[in-house]
C-alpha cells in the first residue's frame, strides 16, 4: 500500500514538474510575444466582435417566433413587416458590418504570428551561428533543420490558439452564458450540468498527451535527420549498391515514426470520444427539460428553440477547447525542443572585456598547448609548443590522426585549447573578439564548400561589399577567371549545392579566389591540393605560390616534395612535435621526417 502511495506522489511531483515546465517554457515564449502585445490586443478585441455578431441569431429567432408568427394580436401584414425588418437587420450585420471585421481578424492574426516565427527564427540562426563546431560535429544536420523549421512553425499554433481562440472561445462561452441566464436561470444551471464531467475528462485525458507529443516530434526529426543526411550522400548509396540496405533502415526509421504517431492518435482518439460524448448529452437535456416546460406553459417555443441553439453555441466552444488541448499540447512540446536548441552553450565564445585584434603581422605561437575534445576526455595534443615569425611559410606533417587539422582549428578558435595558449602576435586568441580574429585568418582546405549560390556570391563570401572590379581580380589570381567566363551565365552561373556543377579542380580555385578577396595576413592550407589531378594541382600551385606572398602560412600537407621548400617544418606524433626544422635539418637527422620521405620518394 506504501508503494502505491509513493508511486503516486511521485506521478503528482512529476505532474508538477511539468505543468511548471511548460509555464517556464510559455514564459519564455512570451518574450517574443512581447513587442507585438497592443497587435495582440487589437486582434482579440476585433475577434470578440466576430464571434459575438452570431450569437445574437438565436435571440432574433426567438423574437421572430414569440413576438411575430407565433403572437396572435399581429395581422400579417404586421407580422410579414416586422419580419423583414428583422431579416435586414440581420442582413446589414452579416453581408456588410462582419465581413471587413473578418478580414481585419485574420490579417492581424496571422500578421502577428508570422512576424513572431520571424523574430525567433532570427534568434535561432544567430544562436546557431555561434555553437562551436563540436556542437555540429555531436549533432545531426537534419535535427537543427527540424528544430528550426517544424518546431518552430508548430509554435505558431500557441500565437493562434493560445493566444487568440483560447479567449475568444471563453469570451464566447462567458457571453452566451449570461445570454442565456437573461433568458431563464433554471434552463441555464440544466444546461451547465455537463461542465464538471468535461473538466474532469480533459484533466484526466490531456496531461499525458504532452510527453506524447514529445516522443511523436523527437521520432519525425529522427526521419527527417536520416532523409537529410541520404539525400546529401545519395551518390555514396548508389556508388555501392546500397538501396535495399537503405530502405531496410529508413522502414525502421518511418516505422519507429509510426509507432509514435499512431501512440498519440490512439489517446488522442479516446479523449475526444469521451469528451465529445459528455458535450452531447448538454442538449439532450435542454430539449427533454425545455419540452416539459413547454407543455406547462412555462416556457415559450421561442425561448426553447433559442436555448437549443445556444446550447450548441456553449458547447461548440467547449469542443473546440478540448482541440485546443490538443493543439497546445504539440504547441508547447515544440517550443520544449526550440529552447533546448536555444539553451545549448557556448564552447567558444568572446569574454566579456574582450579586445578587437588590429590588423595582424603573422607572428604566431603556441605556448604548452594540450587539448581535449571532451572535458574528460583522452587529450589530442600535448604540450604543442612552437613560434612561426611573421611571414614565414610553416608546414605540418605527419601520420593521419596525429592531430595536424585539430593544431590548425585553434587558431581561429573553432575550438578552445584545454590548457597553455594559442597567441598571434604576442595576444593571446581568447583575449580579442572572435570576429576580429577570424578577419585575420584565411583557410583553404581540401574539401571547400561552396553554397548553392551564383559563382560570384562564393567569392563574396571573403568580403561581401568587394566591387565588381575586385572579384575580378581575385579570381583572376586564382587562376579562374578563365573557366568562370566560360559558364553558362559567367560569373552569376549557380554552382548547385556544395558546387556539385563545378569539377574539383574549379571549387578549388573559387576558394583561393575568396581568400585572395579577403586578403588576410595568415594562411592555412589544409591538404589544398591533395585531391586533384596534375593540370588542376598546377593551375592551383601556381595561384598558392601568388597567394603565399608576404603571409604568415601554415600548410598541411601528406605529399612531402610540397613543402621542402618551408621556412619550419614540424613533425607531429600522436599529438606532440616529435620534430621541427628545415627540409635539409630534418632530412640530416634521419628521423620520423626521413622515414617518411623515403617511403613516398619510393612510392
Amino acid at each position: 500500500m506504501s508503494k502505491i502511495c509513493y508511486s503516486n506522489k511521485r506521478c503528482v511531483k512529476r505532474e508538477k514538474e511539468e505543468v511548471m515546465e511548460q509555464l517556464d517554457s510559455i514564459k519564455r515564449y512570451m518574450r517574443f510575444v512581447k513587442p507585438y502585445r497592443w497587435l495582440l490586443i487589437l486582434t482579440i478585441f476585433i475577434g470578440i466582435l466576430k464571434f459575438a455578431i452570431p450569437l445574437l441569431l438565436p435571440w432574433i429567432v426567438q423574437v421572430i417566433l414569440d413576438d411575430i408568427l407565433l403572437e396572435d394580436g399581429l395581422s400579417a401584414e404586421e407580422r410579414t413587416k416586422q419580419l423583414f425588418t428583422w431579416i435586414g437587420i440581420v442582413l446589414i450585420l452579416f453581408f456588410i458590418v462582419r465581413p471587413p471585421i473578418e478580414y481585419y481578424r485574420q490579417y492581424f492574426a496571422q500578421n502577428l504570428s508570422n512576424n513572431i516565427l520571424f523574430d525567433i527564427r532570427q534568434e535561432l540562426y544567430s544562436h546557431l551561428q555561434k555553437l562551436s563546431l563540436k556542437y555540429y560535429a555531436n549533432t545531426r544536420a537534419g535535427e537543427v533543420i527540424s528544430r528550426v523549421i517544424n518546431d518552430v512553425e508548430q509554435t505558431k499554433n500557441f500565437v493562434m490558439t493560445g493566444l487568440m481562440n483560447l479567449w475568444l472561445d471563453l469570451a464566447t462561452i462567458i457571453i452566451v452564458i449570461a445570454i442565456m441566464f437573461s433568458m431563464d436561470v433554471k434552463l441555464t444551471i440544466v444546461s451547465l450540468i455537463a461542465l464538471p464531467f468535461y473538466a474532469i475528462s480533459v484533466k484526466y485525458f490531456f496531461g499525458r498527451l504532452r510527453s506524447l507529443t514529445r516522443a511523436r516530434s523527437q521520432a519525425l526529426a529522427g526521419v527527417q535527420s536520416y532523409l537529410h543526411e541520404r539525400v546529401t550522400g545519395m551518390s555514396i548509396i548508389k556508388s555501392f549498391t546500397l538501396e535495399k540496405h537503405e530502405q531496410a533502415i529508413f522502414d525502421e526509421t518511418n516505422g519507429e515514426f509510426l509507432n509514435k504517431a499512431l501512440d498519440h492518435s490512439r489517446w488522442n482518439a479516446k479523449s475526444f470520444a469521451v469528451v465529445n460524448t459528455i458535450t452531447d448529452i448538454a442538449p439532450l437535456l435542454v430539449i427533454a427539460y425545455a419540452g416539459y416546460l413547454v407543455i406547462q406553459e412555462d416556457l415559450t417555443i421561442g425561448v426553447m428553440v433559442a436555448f437549443y441553439a445556444y446550447i450548441e453555441r456553449l458547447y461548440g466552444p467547449l469542443r473546440r477547447l478540448v482541440s485546443s488541448s490538443t493543439t497546445l499540447t504539440q504547441a508547447i512540446a515544440s517550443m520544449d525542443r526550440m529552447f533546448e536548441l536555444m539553451d545549448e552553450k557556448y564552447d567558444v565564445e568572446n569574454k566579456p572585456n574582450a579586445i578587437t585584434l588590429k590588423e595582424a603581422q603573422g607572428k604566431l605561437a603556441f605556448e604548452n598547448v594540450t587539448f581535449r575534445y571532451e572535458k574528460d576526455g583522452k587529450a589530442v595534443l600535448h604540450n604543442v609548443d612552437f613560434v612561426i615569425e611573421p611571414g614565414q611559410t610553416a608546414a605540418f606533417v605527419g601520420m593521419s590522426g596525429g592531430g595536424k587539422s585539430t593544431i590548425v582549428s585553434l587558431i581561429p578558435r573553432f575550438y578552445d585549447a584545454s590548457e597553455g595558449a594559442v597567441k598571434i602576435d604576442d595576444q593571446n586568441v581568447r583575449d580579442v573578439t572572435l570576429q576580429s580574429l577570424r578577419a585575420q585568418i584565411g583557410i583553404v582546405l581540401q574539401d571547400n564548400i561552396l553554397f548553392s549560390d551564383s559563382v560570384k556570391q562564393n567569392i563574396l563570401m571573403g568580403k561581401p561589399n568587394a566591387t565588381d572590379e575586385e572579384v575580378i581580380a581575385a579570381a583572376k589570381a586564382a587562376n579562374a577567371h578563365e573557366f568562370i567566363i566560360g559558364l553558362p551565365q559567367g560569373y552569376d552561373t549557380k554552382v548547385g549545392e556544395r558546387g556539385v556543377k563545378l569539377s574539383g579542380g574549379q571549387k578549388q580555385r573559387v576558394a583561393i579566389a575568396r581568400v585572395f578577396l579577403k586578403n588576410p595576413p595568415i594562411l592555412v592550407l589544409d591538404e589544398a591540393t591533395s585531391a586533384l589531378d596534375l593540370e588542376s594541382e598546377a593551375l592551383i600551385q601556381d595561384s598558392l605560390d601568388r597567394l603565399v606572398h608576404d603571409r604568415t602560412t601554415i600548410v598541411i600537407a601528406h605529399r612531402l616534395s610540397t613543402i621542402t621548400h618551408a621556412d619550419k617544418i614540424f613533425v607531429i606524433d600522436h599529438g606532440q612535435v616529435a620534430e621541427c626544422g628545415t627540409h635539409e635539418e630534418l632530412m640530416k637527422k634521419q628521423g620520423i621526417y626521413y622515414n617518411l620521405f623515403q617511403v613516398q620518394k619510393l612510392d
